[in-house]
C-alpha cells in the first residue's frame, strides 16, 4: 500500500482528522485523570449547562435531538456525578439540570487540557480553520451553541 501525502488531503477532511485526533488525546487524558467514562458527545451537553440551567426539553432543542436523547445523556452525566437535576425555584414539578462540582472540575481540566494544545497551535492554523467555517456557513452555528451532534 502506498504511503499517503498529508498534502494531499483536502482542508475539510485533514481538518476533521485533525480534530478528532486532538479530541480523541484530550479524552484520554480525561480518563487517566479521573473522568473515566466521559464521552466526546457529553461535552456539547455540558457546554449548554456551564451558564444555564436548561429542562430536558430545552436542552433537546439547544442540541437538536428529541427529549429521549437528551434525558439519556443528563441521565448518563448524572450517573458519572457530573450533573444533577433540580426542581426549578418556581414550579417544583419541573426539574432543571446543573453541573456538579465534579461537573466544574471536568470543564476545567477540559479547558486546561485543550489550551495545553493550543500552545502548539498556530494562529495562522486558526485563522485557516475560522474561514473554513464561514466559507461552509458554520459559524453562526458555532458562535451559538448550535452544533450538531450526531
Amino acid at each position: 500500500m502506498p504511503g499517503v501525502d498529508l498534502m494531499d488531503i483536502d482542508l475539510a477532511t485533514l481538518a476533521y482528522l485533525a480534530g478528532s485526533s486532538a479530541n480523541d488525546a484530550i479524552l484520554k487524558r480525561l480518563h487517566e485523570i479521573g473522568h473515566e467514562g466521559v464521552r466526546v458527545s457529553h461535552g456539547y451537553v455540558i457546554q449548554h449547562l456551564i451558564e444555564g440551567a436548561p429542562t430536558v426539553s430545552e436542552l433537546g432543542e439547544l442540541l437538536g435531538v428529541t427529549q429521549q436523547a437528551a434525558s439519556k445523556q443528563l441521565l448518563e452525566l448524572e450517573r458519572l456525578g457530573y450533573v444533577t437535576r433540580e426542581p426549578d425555584r418556581t414550579d417544583s414539578r419541573i426539574k432543571r439540570a446543573g453541573l456538579t462540582d465534579r461537573g466544574r472540575r471536568l470543564v476545567e481540566d477540559s479547558r486546561r487540557l485543550r489550551g495545553e494544545l493550543d500552545v502548539h497551535g498556530d494562529d495562522a492554523v486558526k485563522r485557516a480553520l475560522i474561514r473554513l467555517l464561514d466559507a461552509t456557513g458554520g459559524t453562526e452555528t458555532v458562535l451559538k451553541r448550535r452544533v450538531v451532534t450526531a
